[in-house]
């Protein structure tokens, strides 16, 4: 396999991470796609619309400009290509992007509920429930639906006054889950974080309906001593 002259690292990091969506068995056929960006260069790296995990390969990818217009590539980009254009302008220092359609999110996003936080699983990676936002609006589907898409979920975000660094990750209703971070891999990771802990939360409502949210102050505790500016969770970085 030949890797593209042209953004051939880009490309090819994007094509590892697309790779990476059934491999984790978050998406089925062309149930789901991943970008990456390059700030520097005002470009992101994203799966060409329609075409199935096991026929993609590394020169299939596309480069598109942050309005999601094509740079290089002879393909389609994904469909949701100006939703990531509109979350990638909208959240400053995001490197990645990734949207499918697993199943556990899904059915979240479907019952229009947000994700509660039930545990400390959940509380490791953001001390709020998972947002879903509400059914679009007829006028929003009836115009640039991908941009809107994005959009609603910025809105969103800011209604809720939630930081997209603290919780990445969100269900958009009826349709799915998006998630990011600040690499294309921890897009990744937090994409399957999100589907585990929607299915967590759905075992956990079956076995208990009225079960209550994480008190606040372990919830608090989790995400500190994960993400906060004293953490201690994990190896200390050595200097090189």
């Amino acid at each position: 396999m030949s890797t593209p002259k042209a953004y051939g690292s880009l490309k090819q990091e994007c094509y590892e991470l697309n790779m990476e969506i059934p491999r984790r068995k978050l998406a089925l056929y062309t149930w789901g796609n991943v970008s990456v960006i390059d700030r520097a260069a005002g470009v992101f790296a994203i799966k060409p619309s329609g075409v199935p995990y096991d026929e993609l390969r590394i020169e299939d990818i596309v480069i598109v400009d942050l309005d999601a217009q094509v740079v290089e590539g002879l393909l389609k980009p994904s469909s949701d290509a100006r939703t990531h254009a509109v979350l990638y302008r909208s959240f400053d220092g995001i490197g990645g992007i990734v949207h499918t359609h697993s199943c556990y999110a899904v059915a979240w996003a479907q019952a229009l509920m947000p994700i509660p936080i039930f545990g400390t699983t959940h509380a490791d990676h953001t001390v709020h429930a998972i947002p879903c936002t509400p059914p679009m609006a007829d006028e929003r589907i009836d115009g640039d639906y991908e941009e809107e898409t994005g959009v609603q979920i910025v809105e969103h975000f800011r209604e809720l006054n939630l930081s997209p660094h603290e919780t990445q990750m969100v269900l958009v209703g009826s349709h799915g889950p998006f998630a990011w971070g600040i690499s294309g891999a921890k897009a990744v990771y937090n994409a399957v974080v999100l589907e585990e802990l929607a299915k967590m939360a759905f075992i956990t409502r079956q076995l208990n309906p009225t079960a209550p949210p994480l008190k606040e102050a372990i919830r608090r505790k989790h995400y500190e001593r994960k993400h906060g500016p004293n953490a201690y969770y994990g190896q200390p970085r050595t200097k090189e």
